[in-house]
């Protein structure tokens, strides 16, 4: 394709943030970037400030609902003064500024439909919002064949031909560091074998259920860690320092880097996601499998479909069970080596140099169609 001027919109983006949806964005603009194109970001601060002078990251208040009109308002103003080529919104909170600037063709990428499969709120404004995203976008993009059924199932007006499974993927750092990771172990001053937890601490994501399991599977493995890194989202800040009161054997690291998270990745024995809904593709247990670290998670149908038969899945909501696999797979050293040599040649299909390829086929489509 010609020297192309595409424009990113994303409310959260990495390392500044640490979510899915962050982080395949970050990828796309590093691929876009390295192929060439002119590539602009508007996304919003929220941790760190970005030194890149093309990512253009949009003073907020972060708290519940407070940065909604300024992101909003201050991208409508940007967009309203440029002329881009591509626009592409990321989840429909990227999409609902490129919408409301009155930007007639343009491309989204929807992660999950997480407010319809759950009641978080009595609110509807969720799916309310990611019906008008998707019902308007010229294109949309998805990663996994779940989520993109699923748009079907509950938006039978949207023409499934134009909604397309790209997968996500990660990135070249994800690899097993022995060396750096025994060296963080004896700075955290862990003996013993560790359960890791990196991600959101949102109610939806397990995070208490794999407390329980974590305590359940401690009385037969005395010297047992869990370490769980990430923050908590607004609904959880008030349990989150609960949790910290009430379980000092566990670390709670918070923030992690995005130099470190390869190396705490590397550091545990068993990685441990939950999730009970809204998940579309499940990044983090492939960052850890890429780290040589052995993955159960949930039995959800997005993360059978991308991890198949590489990690032990668990039927979601059930703390005794997870539990048990728990037990089993510290028990079975010769299980944990087969889920750790299998995967390594699996998750070679999740690299940017694939995805991208298709991003690149799809907005070529998007050009010609014009």
């Amino acid at each position: 394709m010609e020297n192309l001027n595409i424009c990113l919109v994303s409310l959260t983006f990495a390392p500044d943030t640490q979510d899915g949806a962050a982080k395949f964005f970050t990828g796309i603009y590093n691929y876009l970037k390295n192929r060439g194109y002119n590539v602009k970001v508007i996304t919003g601060k929220w941790n760190i400030e970005l030194s890149d002078p093309n990512i253009i990251q949009l003073n907020i208040i972060r708290k519940r609902f407070f940065w909604f009109p300024q992101f909003n308002l201050n991208t409508i103003k940007y967009l309203k003064g440029q002329k881009f080529d591509i626009l592409h919104g990321n989840s429909p909170k990227g999409v609902l500024p490129i919408i409301l600037s009155n930007q007639k063709r343009f491309i989204s990428t929807i992660h999950d439909l997480g407010p319809f499969e759950t009641k978080f709120t009595r609110i509807p404004f969720e799916k309310y919002l990611i019906k008008f995203a998707v019902e308007r976008s010229t294109y949309i993009t998805t990663c996994s064949d779940f989520i993109r059924k699923e748009i079907k199932y509950y938006m039978p007006k949207v023409d499934i031909n134009n909604v397309y499974n790209l997968y996500s993927a990660i990135e070249d750092k994800y690899k097993p560091l022995p060396l750096k990771a025994q060296k963080l172990k004896q700075e955290l001053k862990i003996e013993g074998p560790i359960i890791l937890y990196i991600g959101r601490i949102a109610k939806y994501k397990g995070v208490n259920d794999i407390i329980k399991a974590y305590k359940i599977a401690k009385k037969e493995i005395s010297d047992l860690n869990l370490v769980m890194g990430g923050k908590p989202d607004f609904y959880m800040q008030k349990t989150y320092q609960e949790w910290k009161q009430k379980y000092k054997d566990i670390r709670f690291v918070g923030f992690v880097s995005e130099e470190e998270i390869p190396i705490y990745y590397s550091m545990g024995d068993i990685f441990v996601t939950y999730s009970y809904a809204s998940e579309g593709f499940g990044l983090t247990p492939i960052e850890a499998i890429a780290c040589g670290t052995p993955v159960i998670c949930s039995s959800m149908v997005a993360y059978k479909e991308v991890l198949q038969d590489n990690a032990i899945f668990v039927p979601p909501k059930s703390p005794h069970q997870l539990a048990r696999e728990i037990v089993n797979l510290f028990k079975d050293e010769s299980q944990r080596k087969i889920l750790i040599e299998k995967a390594q040649n699996f998750i070679k299909r999740y690299t940017w140099d694939s995805v991208g390829k298709k991003l690149e086929i799809l907005y070529r489509k998007f050009l010609k169609d014009t």
